[in-house]
């Protein structure tokens, strides 16, 4: 099989751009945003956020906690050696497509018995994760397993993946504006050890 040409490279990149930005948009005018404005006064409120989620998911919420930290919220990634024990007065941020990844239930089922809060981002609100939060914030994007292209012509769960990271981040604007604290203000919290 030979090399495709790199113009035809650069038109299928084009396309497939478009292809992601296209299904982001679609999918932004499904999400129940009653729901996602709920995560504001949880985040406002809570002592400390922990977040939580596996794979690219666990990315998307990593780069989450580094934007709330930048507001200056006490904020841990679960997993991480440093992490504290959560509590009461504390909010767990948990992203799951399917809601059963055993280790993201698990950090809730023990985030409910410390007392803590948990916010789920998912593709569904019948799971175990679900069931146990106390908000579920629905991406009606397609799950890791769903093959059929009928939510998603990307692969496996990359939509919500996407999404995930897109909805933090207009969650992070928007707790920005309500902060009012000046972008130079911020970036004197942002990392420099790298």
């Amino acid at each position: 099989m030979s090399e495709p040409q790199a113009e035809q490279l650069s038109q299928d990149l084009k396309q497939n751009l478009k292809l992601l930005i296209t299904e982001n948009q679609q999918l932004a005018e499904r999400i129940d945003w009653t729901a996602a404005a709920a995560l504001v006064p949880l985040i406002r409120q809570a002592e400390r956020v922990f977040v939580v989620g596996a794979g690219r998911t666990g990315l998307a919420l990593q780069a989450a906690a580094m934007r709330l930290m930048h507001l200056g919220l006490r904020v841990f990634v679960v997993g991480e050696t440093t992490t504290p024990a959560i509590g009461a007065g504390d909010l767990l941020l948990a992203g799951s497509g399917s809601g059963t990844t055993s280790t993201i239930v698990k950090a809730a089922e023990k985030a409910v018995a410390a007392g803590a809060r948990v916010a789920a981002i998912s593709t569904t609100a019948e799971s175990p994760l679900a069931t146990l939060a106390d908000l579920v914030v629905l991406v009606p994007a397609a799950q890791k397993q769903d093959h059929g292209g009928s939510l998603s012509q990307q692969y496996a769960g990359s939509l919500f993946e996407q999404a995930v990271l897109l909805l933090t981040d207009a969650l992070f604007q928007t707790l920005w504006t309500l902060d009012g604290t000046p972008a130079p203000e911020l970036w004197k919290r942002h990392a420099n050890l790298e």
